[in-house]
């Protein structure tokens, strides 16, 4: 073979090899196409719901100020708002807009859609059991509502220690069967550990360190606190006694608050909130409009009808 031949041989070769290579690639994705992961499932266990007319009260323990009261109580009003306490006619995305997929839970478990009153606020600014709580020691707190088939949400304050508090968790839910209610439980982070609860107002304390969003009501602490109430609240309502709707053990249910971890908007990722709203005056950002002009960050919920995360932008 002479040396022309066999150049044309190693081309011809490196071409084969070429296209062979090319034709595995397009093998891998198309392979990789044909694949869908398994759908996550959220199931209902055929247990009470929370449904029809839901009172909640707000129990606050520590010092909070009036500008900090009313974040809370509109965002609860905003749930199912009355049309005088609107100040556009149809503001969207809005926080009842939100809720309508907490509904979608009940709804699909033949049960009555919830209709949202804030009954009544207690307040413990002098921190009658200390400054430091037990997590038991919230059902004692939860307890002076009295709220009979409703929830309570109790709230301390940024200088209330309670246990478990940013080791763990930014909050919780439980309930009392002797009364038949629910109670939330959410701590102010602002000192803490507003990295954790707060986030993505503040600097995360783990993983990628993107700058925080500027909080749509000017308080980082207060603003983190809707978040987790909201997260809380959509779960308490779809599995209040442990036999709602979850996925995997009782002992450790996933809640279709907890599917959608970190998401707020579309393109969500792991350190990045996803595209949002952002207002034009205060640069703050936001998804979701509430009752007296209020705007509020909410949580993405696991959407039943789509078996998907729904975001509000």
């Amino acid at each position: 073979m002479s040396s022309f031949q066999a150049n044309q041989m190693t081309r011809l070769c490196a071409l084969l090899f070429i296209i062979s290579s090319i034709d595995q690639c397009f093998g891998l994705r198309k392979l990789s196409s044909l694949y869908n992961p398994p759908p996550t499932i959220v199931e209902y266990h055929n247990g009470a719901l929370l449904e029809g007319n839901l009172l909640i009260s707000i129990v606050w323990y520590g010092k909070f100020t009036t500008a900090q009261k009313s974040i809370v109580s509109d965002f609860l009003l905003s749930l199912t708002p009355k049309k005088t306490q609107l100040r556009s006619p149809n503001p969207t995305p809005s926080v009842s807009l939100w809720w309508k997929t907490v509904d979608s839970y009940i709804v699909k478990a033949k049960k009555k859609k919830t209709h949202i009153t804030l009954a009544n606020q207690i307040f413990d600014d002098k921190c009658s059991l200390g400054k430091s709580l037990k997590k038991s020691q919230i059902s004692l707190l939860a307890a002076k509502a009295r709220n009979k088939g409703g929830i309570t949400i109790v709230l301390t304050a940024k200088d209330v220690a309670v246990e478990g508090f940013c080791m763990s968790n930014c909050g919780f839910h439980g309930s009392n069967a002797k009364t038949n209610s629910a109670y939330i439980w959410v701590g102010n982070s602002a000192s803490q550990c507003p990295g954790q609860c707060a986030w993505p107002f503040h600097q995360p304390i783990y993983g990628p360190q993107t700058p925080p969003l500027v909080a749509p009501n000017n308080d980082v602490g207060l603003d983190g606190m809707v978040i987790n109430i909201a997260s809380l609240l959509a779960g308490t309502v779809t599995n209040p006694f442990g036999k709602g709707y979850f996925q995997g053990p009782p002992e450790a249910p996933l809640e279709v608050n907890k599917v959608c971890p970190g998401m707020y908007g579309k393109n969500a990722y792991p350190g990045y909130a996803g595209d949002l709203l952002v207002a034009s005056t205060t640069g703050a950002s936001y998804n979701a409009h509430g009752v007296n002009g209020r705007k509020y960050l909410l949580p993405s919920l696991f959407d039943p009808s789509t078996s998907s995360c729904s975001t509000l932008v």
